[in-house]
C-alpha cells in the first residue's frame, strides 16, 4: 500500500471520528452548551484541557526548537509547563466561582466598567490571533507533507477544516472531541518516540534513553550528541546560555502569557464545582506532563538521526571525527524521507561546491571557518525546517508506513483541536462581550449566533493571511502570543481576584501599558503588525534593549501594568462598597455556592 494512501486512511479515520464524536455530543443534551452543560468529570476535561492547550507549536515545533538549540531552548518547556501551575493555583478556582463564561466579562464586571471590557476584547483578539497564525503555520506544515502538496496549499486546506470544523459545531461536541484528539496526539507522540531510544540506545523508554549509552558508539547519548554537533560547527547542545537575563524573562514570559490565555481559562467553566476547576487543572498537568517529559528526548534524537543521516561514518565514530566529516552521503543516494520533504520545499539542497555530496554545518561561526575551508566546503548545503523534526522522525528512524500515518493524524489533531478554542475564544469576545454587552444590547439570539460565526470567519482569513507570511517559525510566533497575553490580561486578573483596591481607571491605564509598550517594542523589531521589511531596527542581540529580544518582553510588560495599575488606583477613588464585598466572596472558593451576580452597568 502507498504511503500517501496509508496517510488519507490515517487522517480521514481520525475526522470521522472527531465529526462523529461532536454530533454525538450535541445529540446528548438540550441544555446550553456554552460551557457543555456544566456537569464534565474533572479527568475528561484534564484531557480536553490538555488537547486544547497543546498545539501545533508543542506536537511540531517545540521539539524542533529542542533539536536546534538545545538546553538554550528549554525555556519553552520550563514557560509553558511553568504558566500552566499558574493558572492552576491562582486563576482557574477563583475565575470558576465569579461564574462569568469569558475573560472580558469578568474584567467588565469586576471594574465596573465598559472600557475596560472594550481594552480586555481588544487584547484577547490581538494575542489569539497571533496564537492562531502557529496554528496555521504548523497545520499547513503536516498538511503539505501528508498530502504531498506545496507549503501554501497545506494552509488553505487547513484554514477551509477548521473554517468547516469550529463555525459549524460551536461549543458543542468540542470537549470530548477534544479527548479523541488528546488520546490520538499523544499515542502519535510517544510510539515513534519508544521505537526511536529503542533504535539508539536500546531503552524502550525516550526520557530514560537520552541519558543512556549510544548502541552504535557506547558513548552516552548526549555526549555523543555534543562531540557530532561541534565537529561540523555548531554550539555544543548542552552548552551553557550566556545571556542568563533574557533566558529568566522569556520564562516569565511564556508562564504570565499561559496563565492570560482566554480559550484555556474558559475550559475551567465546563465542571461542576470549584473543586473540581482544581482537580481538572491538576489532571490537566499530567497529561502534559506526559507529552513534555518526552519532548526534549525527541528533539536530541532527531537531531542526532539527522546528522549521522548525512554523515554517517560519525555513528561509530568517538574520536576522529574529521575523517568521518569528510566523507558525507551522495545527493543521489538520500534517503527516501529527504526525498519527499523536498517536494514540500520545507527541505532545500543547493550543491555549493559541486562534489555532489551533501554538506551540512554551521557556515555561521567565524572560528569554524578555517576548518570548513580546509576540507573544501564552501557553504551550508541542506537548509531543514526545524518544524518537520518530528513529523519527520518516524521516516528518519525508518519505522513502519502506518506509524507515519498516526504522526500525521496526530499534528493535525493538535493544531486543529487548539484552532477551534481560540477561534471561539475570539467569536464569544465579538458577538456576547463587544456587540451584545456594549454596542447593541438588544440584538436577538440568531443575531448573535451570526456575528460570532461572521468573526469567526474574519478570524480565520486574517490568521490564513498572516499563516502565510509568518514572523517566525510555529512556537516563535506563538511566544509572541504568550508575551502579549502575559502584559495586558493577566496582571488585571491577578489584580481583580487579589486586590480589593484596584479601581476601573487603573485597570484600564494598566491594560494600556501592557498591551501597548508591548507591541511597540515588538513592532521595533518585527515590522509593524508582522508587515515584513516595516521593522524600524534589525532583529538582533546587539540591537535589543539591554539584551532582551521582543519575546521575552511580556514580562517587563506585566510589571508595568502591575505598577502603573496600582499607582493610578491609589491616587484615584476606592471601587464601591459591592464590587469589595464581590472580590472577598470570590477569594474563599468554598462550596459550589454561585457567586453574586452584578446587575449589568
Amino acid at each position: 500500500m502507498d504511503q500517501f494512501i496509508i496517510n488519507i486512511l490515517f487522517v480521514g479515520a481520525s475526522f470521522a471520528l472527531y465529526i462523529g464524536i461532536a454530533i454525538w455530543a450535541r445529540a446528548g443534551s438540550t441544555k446550553d452548551f456554552y460551557v457543555a452543560g456544566g456537569g464534565v468529570h474533572p479527568i475528561t476535561n484534564g484531557m480536553a484541557t490538555a488537547a486544547d492547550w497543546m498545539s501545533a507549536a508543542s506536537f511540531i515545533s517545540m521539539a524542533g526548537l529542542l533539536a536546534a538549540g538545545g538546553y538554550a531552548n528549554s525555556t519553552y518547556l520550563m514557560g509553558w509547563t511553568g504558566g500552566y501551575v499558574l493558572l492552576a493555583m491562582l486563576l482557574a478556582p477563583y475565575l470558576r466561582k465569579f461564574g462569568k463564561f469569558t475573560v472580558p466579562a469578568f474584567i467588565g464586571d469586576r471594574f465596573y466598567s465598559d472600557t475596560a471590557r472594550l481594552i480586555a476584547v481588544v487584547c484577547l483578539i490581538i494575542a489569539s490571533t497571533t496564537y492562531v497564525i502557529g496554528q496555521m503555520t504548523g497545520a499547513g506544515v503536516a498538511f503539505s507533507r501528508f498530502l504531498e502538496v506545496s507549503n501554501t496549499a497545506g494552509i488553505w486546506i487547513a484554514a477551509l477544516i477548521v473554517f468547516l470544523y469550529a463555525v459549524f459545531g460551536g461549543m458543542k461536541g468540542i470537549t470530548y472531541t477534544q479527548v479523541a484528539q488528546y488520546v490520538v496526539l499523544i499515542i502519535a507522540y510517544t510510539i515513534p518516540a519508544v521505537f526511536i531510544a529503542m533504535h539508539l540506545t536500546g531503552n524502550p523508554i525516550p526520557m530514560f534513553g537520552m541519558f543512556s549509552t549510544h548502541a552504535e558508539s557506547g558513548m552516552p547519548l548526549l555526549d555523543k550528541l555534543d562531540e557530532v554537533v561541534t565537529a561540523l560547527g555548531f554550539n555544543a547542545y548542552t552548552a551553557d546560555v550566556d545571556n542568563k537575563l533574557n533566558m529568566v524573562l522569556f520564562t516569565l514570559s511564556l508562564m504570565v502569557g499561559t496563565a492570560g490565555l482566554p480559550h484555556v481559562i474558559i475550559r475551567f467553566f465546563t465542571v461542576p464545582k470549584v473543586a473540581d476547576a482544581r482537580w481538572s487543572a491538576g489532571w490537566a498537568l499530567v497529561f502534559i506532563a506526559l507529552l513534555y517529559v518526552t519532548a526534549p528526548a525527541v528533539g536530541s534524537m532527531a537531531r542526532l538521526n539527522l546528522v549521522t543521516t548525512v554523515y554517517p561514518d560519525m555513528a561509530q565514530q568517538t574520536e576522529d571525527y574529521d575523517t568521518a566529516a569528510q566523507n558525507p552521503i551522495l545527493y543521489e543516494d538520500r534517503p527516501g524521507w529527504i526525498r519527499s520533504w523536498e517536494d514540500t520545499g520545507l527541505i532545500q539542497f543547493e550543491d555549493k561546491n559541486g562534489d555532489d555530496r551533501i554538506q551540512m554545518y554551521n557556515d555561521k561561526s567565524e572560528a569554524f571557518a578555517d576548518t570548513a575551508q580546509a576540507r573544501g566546503w564552501e557553504g551550508n548545503e541542506l537548509s531543514v525546517n526545524n518544524d518537520i523534526l518530528v513529523l519527520a522522525n518516524p521516516e528518519i528512524a525508518n519505522l513502519p508506513p502506518w506509524v507515519i500515518g498516526l504522526i500525521a493524524a496526530g499534528g493535525v489533531a493538535a493544531a486543529l483541536s487548539t484552532a477551534a478554542g481560540l477561534l471561539l475564544a475570539i467569536s464569544s469576545a465579538v458577538s456576547h462581550d463587544l456587540i451584545k454587552n456594549t454596542i447593541n444590547p438588544n440584538i436577538t439570539e440568531k443575531g448573535e449566533m451570526l456575528a460570532a460565526r461572521i468573526s469567526m470567519g474574519g478570524a480565520i482569513l486574517l490568521a490564513t493571511y498572516l499563516g502565510l507570511n509568518p514572523p517566525g517559525f510555529a512556537a516563535q510566533t506563538v511566544a509572541l502570543a504568550f508575551g502579549i497575553a502575559g502584559a495586558s490580561l493577566f496582571p488585571v486578573l491577578m489584580m481583580g481576584i487579589f486586590s480589593k483596591r484596584i479601581n476601573n481607571r487603573g485597570a484600564v491605564a494598566g491594560m494600556l501599558t501592557g498591551l501597548l509598550t508591548t507591541l511597540l517594542y515588538i513592532f521595533t523589531y518585527l515590522g509593524w503588525f508582522f508587515i515584513p521589511e516595516t521593522n524600524m531596527l534589525a532583529n538582533t542581540p546587539e540591537n535589543w534593549v539591554m539584551g532582551i529580544s521582543p519575546q521575552s518582553f511580556g514580562a517587563l510588560g506585566a510589571i508595568m501594568n502591575f505598577a502603573v495599575a496600582f499607582a493610578v488606583s491609589s491616587v484615584t477613588a476606592a471601587p464601591p462598597k459591592e464590587i469589595q464585598l464581590l472580590v472577598e466572596s470570590v477569594r474563599y472558593p468554598k462550596g459550589a455556592g454561585n457567586a453574586p451576580h452584578l446587575s449589568q452597568h
